[in-house]
């Protein structure tokens, strides 16, 4: 690790940890009231979604057409099979997001610093936490030589923040401050749980329109009467594959948003010309590729042509250093 003199200590120059930490709690209980009602509100919506999707295939004549051709469908179950099924595998998913990230990458957790570097990144991710208003999350470093960090966990208080050596290698202290403070900005606004509840939603469309295709494959065009034959299955693997895909492409968009927000934190946390630094610094060499249930959280992904950006979980750094150098104009 280059040292050089972080952002966080030039605050503190000015200012005690007392008087940052209390400013930062003041604005985090007010947005920790919000987050829980948007929370709240972004379950009733899809609750209200799923209603209306049933009353919506009714007024089309779904329901008609089905019954015509002799078809057993119950589309009221169907929603709540759906329902249960796409938000119950994104929530397990995200409940042992912490396990997974750890044998996927091999990442060590510290519980006991053994040298300088180790003991500076604890304290790193301790203050931060502070600062943001959240419980102090597991610190890990992950093997690889390449460049990149992550961060998982089923909620803010219960989250793992993790860098490569690589990166502890490659950057100077104030550049691994901001790619930390990134990280924890994506805990603080929960973004893990946030991509959960959109996954959900968008699971439960996948399995339930490619049920929807297959039944009317099987009942109207093929004419089996009996059980599901051949059709309703290939249909049905077929059509879930193709929505999720192009489902994945809604998922994607949060995801990027999400990062340009991450910047900023980071940028807040450890200075904009250190969160710039660290992402022109990732330009300058490929970011490894993490698993992909970790790569919406990681602090880059490998460089994709213009026509798989749609299926890209972040922005080109090159609009990411834009956006910041701009945002640093702005509040000169």
């Amino acid at each position: 690790m280059i040292l050089t003199e972080s952002f966080a200590s030039k605050i503190h120059q000015h200012h005690t940890n007392k008087e940052i930490i209390s400013l930062y709690n003041t604005t985090s209980y007010i947005n920790q009231g919000k987050k829980m009602q948007r929370i709240l509100l972004f379950l009733l919506t899809n609750i209200a979604i799923m209603v209306i999707l049933s009353i919506t295939l009714r007024i089309l004549g779904v329901d008609s057409l089905l019954m015509q051709n002799g078809s057993d469908l119950n589309i009221n179950a169907l929603v709540i099979f759906s329902g249960v099924f796409g938000f119950g595998g994104a929530f397990i998913s995200l409940a042992i997001s912490k396990w997974m990230a750890k044998r996927m990458t091999g990442a060590v957790v510290i519980s006991n610093p053994s040298n300088n570097i180790e003991k500076w990144l604890i304290e790193t991710v301790k203050n931060q936490s502070k600062v943001v208003g959240i419980k102090m999350p597991e610190v890990a470093i992950f093997p690889s030589s390449q460049m990149n960090a992550f961060a998982t966990g089923a909620s803010r208080n219960n989250a793992l923040v993790a860098v490569s050596q690589g990166l502890l290698d490659n950057m100077t202290q104030g550049e691994i401050e901001a790619v930390v403070g990134h990280e924890m900005s994506h805990i603080a606004n929960g973004d893990m749980v946030t991509l959960t509840l959109i996954q959900g939603v968008v699971n439960t469309f996948v399995i339930f329109f490619s049920r929807v295709i297959g039944h009317i494959v099987d009942r109207v065009i093929l004419k089996n009467q009996r059980g599901y034959g051949i059709g309703y299955f290939v249909t049905t693997i077929f059509a879930q594959v193709v929505l999720s895909i192009l489902a994945s492409i809604i998922v994607m968009y949060f995801s990027r948003k999400r990062e340009y927000i991450a910047d900023t934190g980071g940028a807040d946390l450890a200075g904009h010309q250190n969160m710039i630094n660290a992402l022109k610094r990732l330009a300058q060499r490929e970011p490894e590729a993490l698993p992909e249930q970790l790569a919406a959280f990681g602090i880059g992904e490998k460089p994709k042509s213009n026509r798989s950006q749609l299926w890209s979980s972040h922005p080109p750094l090159e609009d990411r250093i834009k956006a910041l150098e701009k945002r640093a104009q702005q509040i000169k």
